[in-house]
């Protein structure tokens, strides 16, 4: 069998290249969510199938293909004990669309190559909505949409395909930004899909020596935070997160669930407003100021230890509204139940339980020996260090004795080991430490590189009582991030960044702008499009306005529509040499029948002939000049010439009333 010609190959590949392409743009996208292996596979595919197309090799069989199939879902099986969930399903799809390649043979299977593309943009615009991302799904979508027009037309260009596909994807946005705005959303998750194991970022549940030491590496976002009014001073700014109470002398986790009851405080001092912009973490705290006096949301519960704790782990970006104070003192005694819990002794560690022995008996109260040890460690020669050397079983005893240097961790692990050890109830409270200011945003940015921990005594008198061992080592880190102090920490583009200030000003742009896409487009939600409704005038607005805003806007876009479409459909209006034409005929149906819309110029000048012999030569030659420079072909130049004087000939022709014919009897 002869080879395909050259150009019947490539006009056959064409519609297979643009279908392989939107598919493997949707594979791309996804590429960092699934295995490495399975966007290996699905692109090999993609590669294979068009080296076939163009060698005009065969393609696998069905049993081949079957086996293949069987493979890859055992495979996927394995991976994630699962096909249910966003990253089994995502993984799947893009190996079985893979497979369907091997197969498309006719255009019926590219349309479904490109829909198996838009399903993987589908995807990943439900995995993450950022707004770096959001150009990339444009450009997807605006790729499918060109591959489905040169699928659908035979022979369509690159560029008519692009031009065809950006003007429908403008058509459609103004319905899209109508759907976003006024479609009434369900409250709730709507998109409640399984994600499966999701690594957690940020703080954790535990904290042993150097586990906070990991975050300062990490540079990204925790959360953001905009006060209404003045905020606190920046060694004021403590932002809670785990309270941990038990240690086993190494590690220290949060309580073992223990019930305990709330004590009534007195709160002093003036409350702090404001607002916050949590990051995913995968966890289920909420970040707050300090003490919190009540909690921002029905699903979140405020603890005993004035810990935010939400039903749910925070897997999606989200804000909350909430009040603190910095200083509160207890109207109740401390329950026998956490005086337990917060004064339990760790085994080992027994050089440290008798430095604190020995600093109790010389201290006179509670608060003299806290005093007393804040002392110790400020004239003990001890060295804030991100490097610090690691620690024996005895963990305390190694840090107060032996290494000396540590992190925020060490310090406040030490404090509470030393006042459990005397008796005092003491736990440690982990969260964050001040935070970097946006003035092109106007809000806070607390960062993971911001993570600390500090500790909480129980005074009589004054209740839990802030107490950060950390400031008597290092006070500059209560008025400074810890990368301020300690630059080395950075990883070489985090340094460049800080160390040029145009580059900081723009960080500072990007991240207010990813601010602003978060809470306005990613977290825009069944409140806010209420709220929408307020600004817009409607009274107590609730779905049924919504309803109403979304049918009349909707009602506006299709006029809009409409009226594009019969703009577009109207005739455009005559050229020169239309215009002449008409002239003509007009003047040769003052002599002649007129010529009907059927009629060609050729046909007419055989009617208005006939009719005339008189004047057949002039009709029939300015008929058929008319039809050369319709039909014909002539350089652009040369043919302008030639309607002129075709139009001048128009004007100059007369065409003079038939002799009256004698009848004679």
């Amino acid at each position: 069998m002869p080879a395909a010609a050259p150009s019947e190959v490539d006009r056959r590949l064409a519609p297979l290249a643009w279908a392989c392409a939107a598919f493997a743009g949707g594979v791309l996208l996804n590429v960092d969510r699934v295995p490495p292996w399975a966007s290996a596979v699905a692109l090999f595919l993609i590669a294979w199938r068009l080296t076939s197309e163009r060698a005009g090799m065969r393609l696998p069989g069905t049993v081949t293909r079957a086996l293949l199939a069987l493979a890859l879902v055992a495979v996927v099986l394995l991976e994630f004990h699962t096909v249910n969930g966003l990253a089994a399903g995502t993984a799947l799809l893009m190996v079985m669309s893979g497979l369907k390649l091997l197969e498309t043979r006719a255009r019926r299977d590219q349309f479904v190559m490109v829909g198996a593309g838009l399903s993987l943009l589908l995807a990943a615009c439900l995995d993450r909505q950022s707004l770096a991302r959001a150009p990339l799904y444009a450009l997807e979508a605006w790729l499918a949409c060109s591959a489905l027009a040169v699928i659908a037309s035979e022979g369509l260009g690159v560029r008519a395909a692009l031009r065809l596909a950006g003007g429908a994807l403008l058509i459609a946005v103004p319905l899209a930004v109508l759907l976003f705005l006024f479609f009434p959303r369900l409250p709730g998750a709507f998109w409640a899909i399984p994600r499966g194991a999701e690594a957690t970022t940020g703080l954790s549940d535990t904290m042993s020596p150097g586990s906070i030491v990991k975050l300062v590496a990490d540079y990204e976002p925790a959360f953001r935070v905009q006060f209404v009014s003045a905020a606190p001073a920046p060694e004021e700014r403590y932002w809670r997160g785990p309270v941990l109470h038990d240690f086993d002398g190494h590690t220290w986790r949060r309580s073992s669930g223990a019930f305990h009851p709330r004590e009534r405080l007195q709160y002093i001092g003036r409350p702090y407003r404001y607002r916050v912009a949590l990051e995913p973490t995968h966890q289920r705290w909420w970040l707050a100021l300090d003490t919190p006096a009540q909690s921002p949301a029905s699903n979140v519960s405020l603890t005993y230890d004035n810990q935010l704790v939400a039903a749910e782990p925070v897997r999606e970006p989200l804000s909350y509204d909430a009040v603190s104070y910095l200083r509160t003192r207890s109207l109740e005694p401390l329950s026998a139940s956490s005086r337990r819990e917060d004064s339990a002794r760790s085994r080992g560690n027994p050089r440290s339980l008798a430095l604190a022995q020995t600093l109790r008996q010389r201290a006179g109260s509670d608060a003299e020996f806290v005093t007393a040890t804040l002392e110790y460690l400020h004239r003990g020669g001890f060295v804030y260090s991100l490097t610090p050397e690691p620690l024996g079983a005895d963990a305390i005893d190694d840090f107060l004795f032996s290494t000396r240097t540590g992190f925020c961790g060490h310090y406040a692990s030490a404090f509470v080991t030393l006042m459990r050890a005397a008796g005092i109830p003491a736990h440690v409270v982990t969260g964050y430490l001040g935070g970097e200011w946006n003035p092109v945003g106007g809000y806070f940015v607390v960062r993971q590189s911001d993570a600390h921990a500090w500790a909480e005594v129980w005074l009589e008198g004054r209740g839990w009582t802030r107490i950060d061992p950390t400031a008597v080592v290092a006070p500059e880190r209560l008025r400074r991030g810890v990368l301020d102090l300690l630059p080395d920490a950075l990883t070489t583009r985090e340094r460049l960044l800080r160390s040029s200030e145009w580059l900081t000003r723009l960080l500072q742009q990007w991240d207010a702008a990813n601010a602003w896409w978060s809470d306005h487009v990613v977290r825009f939600d069944y409140p806010a499009q209420l709220d929408l409704l307020g600004r817009l005038g409607v009274r107590s607005p609730d779905v049924r306005y919504l309803g109403w805003a979304f049918m009349l806007a909707l009602i506006l876009w299709l006029a809009i529509i409409a009226w594009h479409i019969g703009r577009a459909a109207r005739p455009a209006p005559p050229d020169a040499l239309s215009r002449a034409y008409a002239r003509l005929c007009h003047k040769l149906a003052r002599i002649a029948p007129a010529r009907a819309l059927h009629q060609g110029p050729l046909s007419y000048a055989e009617a208005v002939s006939a009719r005339r012999p008189d004047l057949a030569p002039p009709v029939r030659e300015l008929l058929e000049r008319y039809a050369h420079l319709r039909y014909g072909r002539a350089d652009a130049g040369a043919r302008e010439e030639s309607i002129e004087e075709f139009r001048r000939a128009v004007a100059r022709l007369s065409l003079p009333a038939a002799a009256p014919v004698n009848i004679s009897r």
